[in-house]
């Protein structure tokens, strides 16, 4: 056997990754001509998984065990899944009953992960929109500290209209008092609300190129502390969150000691597992990336990923849509036909709820 398979072939096969999916141990040929509409002897179906096998499509744990599908199966399995499941009432009332409750201002990146895997049973992830290209709900400053060498520290909260929130410390040479920081709060007010980040720093240096009597000292020191809190190290920073990770540890797949050690180290990789995800943002649909995917995997054996992006819709000032990327992290016998249209329906949950709130500040 060699080049294009047959459809016998092919159907052999994907009963027997159907079969893995579903139960985790090597499959053997009695139970695809027992359980699985083939019209082959037991006989007949080993020589064809022996030829598949030759083909790299199975390997045997052992002589007498049963075939255990490779990397090489599954894909071809994935992409030949022309239809996945359809969600269920209850699934999908479950999506859309969670993003109808969640408040405006609402930690939603955090809550997506949290709902998608307990949807899934294993771990989600999920990236939020990019800060630079969000638009901004406020930015506060805080006072926290003076030095004995002069000059001072304050806090400054950055809040997104996605509910997104990063903190940033700022070094200033004189902290503002209260009085004057109500002032500053209000003056940043009119021009940050349903601006993007990268809108409002292009705003600030051409305002603070501007002569100090034109611009007044007041409004100044606004745009310098707005300026500083937004040019920081935090500003290409990008949030990422993973939930479910104890639903994931628990997988047969890795009960291993060498396993779970290296599922861990795989989390602890927040930039890879971002780079893994991006790769969805430049096209539609939904995304699985095995093991055997070179610079798209997690590098760790039997751990796949299934991702694709979101977009949030009425970006302001025409900067059009922005987005991130939902995913779950699980075996790689993960049941594609289930999880595929759970990631794609999440995802559009996310991004209509992220768009509405983008939409609500924009005509306030």
């Amino acid at each position: 056997m060699s080049g294009e398979l047959s459809a016998r072939a092919k159907k052999i096969l994907f009963a027997a990754v159907t079969e893995f999916i579903a139960n985790g141990e090597p499959v053997g040929s009695r139970t695809l001509a027992r359980k699985y509409d083939i019209d082959l002897s037991a006989a007949s179906i080993r020589n064809v998984l022996a030829d598949l096998e030759e083909e790299g499509y199975f390997h045997q744990p052992h002589t007498s065990a049963g075939r255990v599908p490779t990397d090489r199966a599954f894909r071809l399995f994935i992409d030949a899944l022309g239809q996945v499941r359809a969600l269920s009432d209850a699934q999908r009332n479950a999506i859309e009953r969670r993003f109808a409750q969640l408040e405006p201002g609402a930690d939603a990146i955090r809550e997506t992960a949290l709902l998608l895997s307990g949807l899934t049973g294993t771990a989600a992830v999920v990236v939020a929109p990019r800060l630079a290209s969000q638009s901004l709900r406020q930015v506060r400053f805080v006072p926290t500290r003076t030095f004995p060498n002069g000059g001072a520290e304050i806090l400054a909260v950055v809040v997104t209209t996605s509910g997104q929130v990063e903190n940033r410390f700022v070094r200033v040479d004189v902290a503002p008092l209260s009085a004057e920081l109500e002032r500053i709060h209000n003056l940043l007010d009119d021009v940050i609300e349903g601006r993007t980040l990268r809108e409002v720093r292009e705003l600030f240096a051409r305002r603070l190129q501007d002569t100090r009597s034109e611009l007044g000292e007041l409004r100044r020191r606004a745009f310098e502390l707005g300026a500083a809190a937004l040019e920081s190290d935090g500003a290409g920073a990008v949030e990422l969150v993973i939930e479910g990770e104890a639903q994931l540890l628990d997988k047969p797949e890795f009960a291993d000691i060498d396993r779970i050690k290296s599922l861990v180290r795989a989390l602890a990789e927040r930039e890879k597992l971002v780079g893994i995800l991006d790769r969805t943002l430049a096209t539609r649909g939904v995304h699985v990336l095995l093991p055997g995917d070179d610079e798209s995997s997690l590098g760790v054996e039997q751990l796949s990923v299934v991702g694709t992006r979101y977009a949030v819709e009425g970006a302001a000032r025409g900067q059009g849509a922005v987005g991130g990327a939902v995913g779950v992290i699980g075996p790689t016998r993960m049941d594609y036909a289930s999880i595929v249209p759970l990631v794609d329906e999440t995802a559009r949950g996310l991004g209509a709820w992220l768009s509405s709130q983008r939409g609500h500040d924009e005509s306030d």
